[in-house]
């Protein structure tokens, strides 16, 4: 794995779940965002609802506990955003794929990949001192059909110059994984390189 740039012109990874551990950021704000209006959210549930957008998640439990909401659920998902920005400092990095982007940091052309907005993922690679190593950032804004659509890699690529089938990818669910497939790049799923079961779904 320290070796890719022997095999292949580009490295492209995914951010939540691959490079940033923000997981346990987001459930944070979650739980907290949902007990102020009186919404139980469990964390086995949290991971179940990976990928779902923010409103649908807002609207499905508060409809599930009948739960009449005194504030728009644009607002309530709103407020959770801010909340997660506010602990967006204490996301941790993935060691063993950060080990991957530093041994090849300088040596080719590296992109992110991610279902997350683009302001985000730069708040959080510039939390995790790491901004600087990627030539390019396709967040959620830059693309009109998210993964597991390939647009998302295919895009990533181009923004580095790189074919496609001259990449290597890293994910973490199979969402990503058929989008980077779909695109053209060889792709390892980081669970492996962790000794982690894949999860379901991701940004």
């Amino acid at each position: 794995m320290h070796n890719l740039h022997q095999r292949y012109d580009g490295l492209v990874f995914d951010m939540d779940g691959t490079l940033a551990d923000t997981m346990p950021t987001h459930y944070n704000a979650w739980s907290q965002s949902m007990a102020l209006h009186g919404i139980e959210f469990s964390e086995e549930r949290f991971y179940q609802l990976g990928g779902v957008p923010a409103l649908h998640i807002v609207k499905m439990l508060a409809e599930e506990q009948d739960v009449v909401l005194k504030e728009s659920i644009e607002a309530i998902a709103h407020a959770k955003e801010e909340l997660f920005i506010e602990l967006a400092s204490n996301v941790q990095p993935i060691a063993e794929v950060m080990a991957i982007a530093e041994a090849h940091r300088g040596l080719m052309p590296m992109a992110i990949a991610t279902g997350s907005e683009t302001w985000m993922a730069e708040k959080i690679l510039t939390a995790l001192g790491v901004l600087d190593w990627f030539g390019a950032i396709v967040g959620a804004g830059c693309v009109n059909q998210p993964k597991p659509a390939p647009d998302t890699f295919l895009l990533a690529a181009k923004r580095i110059g790189v074919d496609p089938g001259r990449c290597h990818a890293f994910e973490d669910t199979q969402i990503g994984i058929t989008a980077a497939q779909s695109a053209g790049m060889d792709v390892v799923d980081v669970n492996t390189l962790r000794g982690r079961p894949l999860e379901g779904a991701g940004l």
